[in-house]
């Protein structure tokens, strides 16, 4: 059976790249060995080549947005990512990338002003409040992700203009109202994600 590496909710194409991760959410279904979102079976049988990810898309101009997001962190395959998503813009398309905000971590220097390019908008992972209701939830792979993720946030509307900070509503010890807070001082927009709803 073909790997599914584009999918549509809604107007929004989603492209999952990766099947890697810098988190083990305890709340990913991922985590739990469902690989489905909304019917779609996103199990993986290799990581697809900027080459595949490019021809799963039809035409970029006709979605609201292409959005880099499947059961894996986007940026850990950062080059493929954006030849991906210059293919989009220089096709009429919108991109959005969601993460988990732990790509300059990963890769041990400042990805923004590369992602800035080519990039229209960033959703990013920030999901707790602090640092322990995070380990406990998001369950990072490397040390300082939590202060990390924070960072990151904090420079990304210097390279790109809308961002997003979201997080899950109902993790337990979670604080919607003090992650909004966090959003608001650092200017970004904040949205509450809702498990398992996508689109």
């Amino acid at each position: 059976m073909p790997q599914q590496i584009s999918y549509q909710i809604g107007n929004n194409l989603y492209l999952s790249i990766t099947d890697r991760c810098t988190l083990e959410c305890a709340f990913c279904p991922k985590t739990k060995g469902d690989m489905t979102v909304k019917g779609y079976d996103l199990t993986f049988n290799h990581r697809p080549t900027a080459e595949e990810v490019i021809a799963s898309i039809d035409d970029p101009a006709q979605y609201d947005e292409i959005v880099f997001c499947g059961y894996g962190e986007p940026t850990l395959r950062l080059n493929v990512l954006l030849q991906v998503a210059r293919h989009i813009k220089q096709h009429g398309g919108r991109v959005r990338v969601n993460t988990d905000g732990l790509s300059n971590l990963v890769h041990k220097h400042n990805t923004l002003p590369v992602l800035g390019e080519w990039v229209d908008a960033l959703s990013v992972s920030l999901n707790a409040q602090n640092s322990t209701l995070y380990d406990l939830h998001c369950r990072p792979n490397l040390p300082g992700s939590y202060e990390a993720m924070l960072d990151f946030l904090r420079q990304a509307p210097c390279h790109i203009s809308d961002v997003t900070a979201t997080a899950v509503v109902g993790l337990e010890g979670v604080d919607i109202a003090a992650c909004e807070a966090i959003a608001k001082a650092m200017g970004v927009n904040f949205h509450r994600r809702t498990l398992g709803l996508v689109g």
